[in-house]
């Protein structure tokens, strides 16, 4: 159990480093992170997508008879949270410049917390279920930087604040995540861990599917779908290479 700890404590960590990376090169390399960001979110929902449906998935099913419920409250919920934040505030003219980067940092700064706990359960499942799981999310965490940043300079934000406020809500957020659900995750049982795992999944399946490739949609490149199809392929190899 405590070397579950370890990694998935070093994997959180991990993804708020690299989370931290895309806020520093958007900061300083603003022209080169605009043009590739696309491609990064391609290939994170590449990953994502197919490691929840080839293993995370029938992983979570082997272990509950609950799973397939709790898979759809995992993906709802999701739906629900990133709904709830949005409405009665962007639409409202005295708040709507403000909350373009705001509201956006709030889901975010949640969603990462998220995130940290997924690190819990999966690597409690397995490392190997663990590692699968950390590969699409810490990919996922270099666009999240950027896209946080951007979003609070647009509303207002000075540089310095989106600096400090995207550091805080899309990297902090993750491996205080992790340490806030471990105690929890570590002390619970193989059927209630399934449905754990497979809450999870449907967390990193609405990630995948409909925040990261419908914003990849918005903003196509040329090169999108290369991205798209090799994040797929990283995720077939490795799943099909396991000992």
């Amino acid at each position: 159990m405590e070397s579950h700890f370890w990694t998935a404590f070093l994997a959180s960590v991990l993804a708020a480093l690299v989370t931290s990376t895309g806020i520093y090169v958007i900061r300083r390399f603003e022209d080169w992170g605009r043009r590739n960001n696309t491609y990064f979110v391609c290939f994170a929902a590449g990953v994502l997508i197919s490691v929840s449906f080839l293993h995370i998935i029938p992983k979570a099913f082997e272990m509950s008879p609950q799973a397939p419920m709790f898979l759809l409250a995992g993906y709802l919920f999701m739906h629900f949270f990133n709904r709830f934040i949005t409405a009665y505030v962007c639409d409202r003219p005295t708040t709507a410049e403000y909350a373009i980067g705001l509201v956006p940092m709030l889901g975010i700064g949640f969603h990462s917390f998220i995130d940290g706990g997924i690190y819990s359960i999966t690597f409690t499942v397995s490392t190997f279920t663990g590692v699968l799981a950390a590969v699409g999310m810490v990919l996922h965490e270099f666009p999240e930087g950027i896209v946080t940043y951007l979003l609070l300079i647009r509303g207002g934000f000075s540089e310095k604040a989106a600096l400090v406020s995207a550091f805080l809500a899309a990297a902090l957020t993750t491996p205080l995540g992790m340490l806030a659900s471990y105690p929890l995750v570590s002390r619970i049982d193989m059927p209630l861990l399934g449905t754990l795992l497979s809450l999870s999944a449907g967390a990193l399946v609405y990630v995948g599917a409909t925040h990261l490739l419908p914003t990849a949609e918005r903003e196509p490149a040329k090169y999108s779908l290369v991205a798209l199809g090799s994040g797929i392929l990283v995720a077939v190899v490795v799943i099909l290479s396991k000992p």
